[in-house]
C-alpha cells in the first residue's frame, strides 16, 4: 500500500468508512478494551487515539464527513499540523501503513471502522505477559458459544447501560467488572453500539416519532428486572448473577 501523501496546502481531509464484511463483522472497536489493550503498543497512543476520533465522526456522519487537520492535531495534544513530518501526519501515516487506512485521493481518506485482531507478526511485538493475555483471549473466544442466554444477558445489559449515557469502552469494562469473560463483554458491547446507534438515526430520520430508542427501548430492560440498570448500581453485579466468567469460557 503506497504511503500517505497530503499537499502542502491541506487544511481539511475528506473522511469515508472502508467498509470489510470480514473486518466489520468480527473486528474491534477503535474505543474497545481489545483496541486499548492490545493494539496500543502496536500503534502507539497518538495512532490509536486518532482512530478513535475518527470512529466516533463516523458515527455522527456514517457517509463521510470533513476532518480539519490543524483543529484535530491540536485536539489530540500534536501541535498544529505541521509538516510531513510532524507527529500528527506521522499518526496519519501509520493509519495507512497498517492497512487501517488508505488514501483514495489527494484529499481523501478510507479508514476502517473496526480493527481486525492482531496477527502472529504483531502479537510477537507485544511484552510477554500481553502475549499470555492475548493468547487468553483467543482461547476463550474459541470456547465462546453462540446463541447462549448468558450472551443475551450481557447484550442486554450493554444496551441498559448505553441507554443510560455510557459509551461503547465504559459498557465493556462495567461488563469486565461484573465478571463476565472480556471476549464476551466486547461482542455483547458491539452489538448494543450498532443497535444503539441505528436507533439514534432512526430517530433523527423521523423526528416526530416517539421512542428516539425504539430498535432498543423493548429490549433494553433485562428479563426479571423491572427497568434498566440504575446507575449506582453499576459497579455491583446484576441482582441474582454470581461471577459468570467461567460459564462463558
Amino acid at each position: 500500500m503506497s504511503p500517505l501523501s497530503l499537499p502542502p496546502v491541506a487544511t481539511t481531509l475528506t473522511v469515508v468508512a472502508w467498509p470489510d464484511p470480514v473486518i466489520d463483522a468480527l473486528g474491534h472497536d477503535p474505543r474497545s478494551h481489545y483496541v486499548e489493550t492490545f493494539w496500543l503498543g502496536i500503534l502507539g497512543p497518538s495512532t490509536t487515539w486518532l482512530l478513535r476520533r475518527v470512529a466516533a465522526g463516523l458515527e455522527s456522519a456514517p457517509d463521510g464527513y470533513q476532518l480539519d487537520l490543524a483543529e484535530t492535531a491540536r485536539s489530540l495534544g500534536l501541535g498544529d499540523r505541521g509538516g510531513r513530518h510532524s507527529p500528527f501526519v506521522r499518526a496519519l501515516g501509520r493509519c495507512v501503513q497498517f492497512e487501517l487506512a488508505h488514501q483514495r485521493g489527494p484529499l481523501e481518506l478510507a479508514v476502517r471502522r473496526r480493527l481486525p485482531p492482531l496477527n502472529r507478526r504483531q502479537v510477537l511485538h507485544l511484552s510477554a505477559s500481553l502475549q499470555e493475555r492475548h493468547q487468553s483471549w483467543q482461547e476463550g473466544q474459541a470456547r465462546l458459544p453462540s446463541g447462549e442466554p448468558l450472551r443475551r444477558r450481557a447484550r442486554q445489559l450493554a444496551l441498559s447501560l448505553l441507554e443510560l449515557g455510557e459509551d461503547i469502552e465504559a459498557a465493556e469494562r462495567q461488563l469486565t467488572r461484573w465478571s463476565f469473560h472480556p471476549a464476551l463483554a466486547r461482542e455483547a458491547a458491539a452489538w448494543a453500539w450498532d443497535r444503539h446507534q441505528t436507533a439514534r438515526q432512526a430517530a433523527r430520520r423521523q423526528p416526530g416519532q416517539p421512542g428516539s430508542s425504539s430498535p432498543g427501548a423493548a429490549g433494553s430492560k433485562v428479563p426479571g428486572e423491572a427497568g434498566a440498570l440504575p446507575r449506582e448500581d453499576r459497579c455491583r453485579p446484576p441482582p441474582g448473577e454470581g461471577p459468570v466468567s467461567e460459564a462463558a469460557g
